[in-house]
């Protein structure tokens, strides 16, 4: 007996070893062995990770490939980074850690890969979810979101419960929950607005900041038109139509925006016809040939003619990264309000130069003057 101990029922291990049983044979169970371990590693990492697709992964910046995707490692698993989810702003260097959004887990002969991003508008989302509580625990939703990822978005939000700030619950007290979200973005600009069933509202609020007077809604082709005060009209548009495009992607909705004061000088240009050019004329002769007094006894205000005066020429520049303007080789400014990369026109009237928005505000006047060393931006 194997064992004189052993009794009905009990296992006995008896040492077996094949008479073919050789060298080569031990080394194929061997791989077939660790084979079904690693493959039960792969299913064991494929399993953890994708029940965490949508979510927010932190992550080790290892290398950037030839096609300019970026490696990752997260936890056991690879990560690959395409540059269409990447942001231009940001620099990526090895060795670093940041977090981003978990897209995709796909199978793969080398184990699972995890498709990420940075770019997303589900990234966004995650992170309010992350820095504030209502927004987790549903009293605060959010209804819409359009992003341009490293420069701006808009977030519009709105309250499930009574008596809650949607607004002020994702700001935080002094801005301190947005700020960790601009932070984590590195500083790209999150406008937070507050969404309204009320088309007209709502986009009103998507503007923001500029103050809107009017919003005109034309349902069947899904366009509005908004009126605007004329100082908040670049504020309105924002640099290179950011603002407009922005608010226009979170409501769905095409927005034509104008200027207040566009209808009025429409209708005072409208109001000189020929007989009152005429008239003008007219009195300008007269006065010329009798003398102001009696042009002015018969009621006639002329227009003073000087032959030696310059007609007054327009120009378009751009303005310089530090908000100055170029005219014949000569520095203007600082401007009074920040406008770097935005076209102005310069309206010169002898000495004397008025530097005005597109839409016709003087922003300021400077005595024409030269200097030397500057190059003009022309548009």
């Amino acid at each position: 007996r194997a064992n004189p101990e052993a009794r009905v029922g009990d296992m006995l291990e008896t040492e077996t070893t094949p008479a073919d049983f050789g060298r080569i044979a031990a080394q194929t169970a061997k791989q077939v062995v660790m084979q079904r371990i690693r493959e039960a590693e792969r299913d064991r990492v494929f399993s953890e990770f994708n029940e965490r697709e949508g979510d927010i992964v932190l992550a080790n910046i290892q290398r950037q490939d030839q096609n300019g995707n970026w490696i990752l490692e997260v936890g056991r698993a690879e990560a690959i980074l395409p540059p269409n989810h990447q942001v231009k702003t940001e620099r990526y260097r090895p060795g670093n850690r940041m977090r981003v959004l978990l897209l995709e887990v796909q199978r793969n002969p080398k184990g699972p890969q995890l498709m990420v991003s940075r770019g997303d508008r589900a990234f966004l989302r995650r992170l309010f979810e992350l820095e504030v509580p209502e927004i987790h625990s549903g009293s605060v939703e959010i209804k819409s979101i359009a992003r341009e990822s490293g420069m701006r978005s808009k977030v519009a939000v709105t309250a499930r419960q009574a008596n809650v700030d949607p607004v002020g619950s994702c700001v935080g007290m002094k801005g301190q929950r947005i700020q960790k979200i601009v932070d984590e973005l590195g500083g790209e600009k999150i406008d937070v607005v507050l969404w309204d069933p009320d088309m007209s509202v709502y986009i009103a609020n998507a503007l923001s900041p500029a103050q809107v007077l009017s919003v005109d809604l034309d349902e069947t082709v899904k366009t509005a038109s908004v009126v605007v005060p004329e100082k908040m009209l670049s504020l309105a548009i924002g640099k290179e139509g950011q603002n407009a495009r922005l608010a226009a992607k979170l409501t769905g909705w095409r927005i034509d925006i104008r200027s207040a004061v566009t209808p009025e000088m429409e209708e005072e240009e409208g109001a000189v016809d020929d007989d009152e050019l005429a008239r003008r004329a007219v009195a300008a002769l007269k006065a010329e040939a009798t003398g102001l007094e009696s042009a002015a006894e018969e009621g006639f205000q002329p227009l003073i003619l000087d032959g030696d005066t310059e007609a007054p020429k327009e120009e378009r520049r751009k303005v310089r990264p530090n908000n100055t303007v170029v005219y014949r080789n000569a520095s203007y400014g600082p401007l009074p309000e920040e406008m770097p990369g935005e076209s102005v026109r310069l309206h010169i009237t002898g000495d004397e130069m008025q530097v005005r928005t597109e839409s016709g505000r003087v922003l300021a006047t400077y005595p024409v003057q030269t200097g030397e060393g500057v190059e003009a931006e022309k548009v």
